[in-house]
């Protein structure tokens, strides 16, 4: 079937014309970089004293890319976007806090979505951070120790650690244990985000450690492939080597990258090459090179194409028609963000494919954090913004309202 992302009908079907005015409303302001720049400062100090300012926030931006302020209000979301045939990957939103309370508070909420998404229809996949659950330091010292080859393996050199920091990192790993036991238990998939080069040796390890445990038959647990990273194309046919070898089913989730300033910034501070590919020609060919390793029946992997590219989704698609595998075939999904690419999340389900919203959750102060990098990240005219406004005004037109 001949994809069509231009296709605004399929793309905002399940959005009213109030809904669609409201998002050309949104996406306008957003396309002014001062106003974002003013929103972003102004909005968290706002909600420190308390000015009446939720009730805007709640009308415009939280309604546009979050999913409710409780789990029970996503459900509404997720019957909706299921009448056109679009799944959920549930994200708890809060940005964790620091200390033990904090971590096993994350464990048992990550434990409630798992439990609340097996109940409903429509929601087949969770996402966790590790550092919702784990000390950043503690993270960056287990890197700094452990080295490429035995990550692979899901291998971690604690040797160097104190008597205190291997009791704290085994309770980050009886952490994620209990979430994978629960996730197998209500059959509902864990994808596992990604995090700074730095300290992403024990996510790694500890992600495949889960599959190795878990994904036996049927793929569990997800690790996600940052590839606007040089080195992760190599790392994921590294890992499926060591998968086939070792008797479990390897799963990724595809992303391009969220931390690319920051990246570059600390690798020139410190000295060391940057882990990031040098454009984003690079990138976009690093990211459609993995797309084809991971799609291709001969590898057998899982995958989630999680991208706001056309391009890259449309070699998604076209390589399962290749295949002769069926569209909705659970070796591969696709996903964006909510309130985000709904001409590409649309029209692929449409179409037939597995196609999923990344749908954020929690109380509006605690989520902020998510929605300022979502205006920072669309505040440019020439960028997402730009062509969300574009096909916005295309279907507004189309209507004629």
């Amino acid at each position: 079937m001949d994809l069509n992302f231009q296709n605004t009908e399929n793309a905002f079907a399940y959005k009213s014309d109030k809904d669609l005015k409201d998002a050309r409303f949104l996406f306008s302001s957003m396309s002014k970089a001062w106003l974002v720049r003013l929103g972003v400062w102004a909005t968290p100090k706002a909600l420190k004293w308390n000015l009446p300012v939720k009730g805007l926030i709640r009308k415009t931006i939280f309604k546009q890319f979050v999913g409710g302020e409780t789990l029970k209000q996503t459900t509404s979301v997720a019957d909706h976007l299921a009448k056109f045939n679009v799944q959920i990957i549930l994200d708890y939103g809060v940005e964790g806090g620091q200390g033990e309370d904090k971590y096993d508070h994350s464990r048992e909420e990550f434990i409630r979505v798992i439990n609340f998404a097996s109940g409903q229809p429509n929601i087949p996949f969770m996402s966790i951070k590790v550092t919702g659950m784990a000390r950043f330091g503690l993270l960056e010292r287990i890197h700094e120790l452990s080295n490429y080859n035995d990550v692979v393996k899901g291998v971690l050199n604690t040797d160097g650690l104190t008597t205190e920091e291997k009791e704290e990192w085994q309770r980050v790993c009886d952490r994620m244990l209990a979430i994978c036991k629960t996730a197998v238990e209500k059959k509902v998939g864990v994808m596992i985000d990604a995090e700074d080069s730095w300290i992403q040796h024990p996510v790694d390890a500890l992600t495949t450690q889960m599959m190795m445990q878990f994904n036996k038959e049927n793929p569990v647990v997800y690790n996600t492939a940052q590839l606007y990273r040089h080195d992760r194309l190599q790392y994921i046919k590294d890992v499926n080597e060591f998968a086939k070898a070792s008797g479990f089913v390897c799963a990724f989730k595809l992303v391009r990258g969220a931390y690319m300033e920051k990246e570059r910034a600390r690798a020139a501070e410190k000295g060391y090459p940057s882990p990031i590919n040098p454009d984003k020609a690079a990138t976009d060919r690093e990211f459609n090179d993995a797309v084809r390793y991971c799609v291709d029946p001969a590898n057998n992997m899982y995958t989630l194409v999680g991208s706001h590219n056309e391009e890259s989704n449309r070699l998604a698609a076209e390589l399962i028609d290749k295949y002769g595998l069926p569209h909705n075939t659970d070796r591969v999904y696709f996903s964006q963000l909510y309130g985000m690419s709904d001409n590409i999340t649309f029209n692929l389900a449409k179409a037939g494919y597995n196609s999923t919203k990344y749908l954020p959750f929690g109380p509006i102060n605690d989520v902020i954090p998510y929605l300022m990098r979502r205006a920072e990240e669309n505040s440019s005219l020439g960028g997402q913004t730009g062509r969300e406004l574009n096909l916005i005004r295309e279907e507004i037109k189309r209507r004629g309202i």
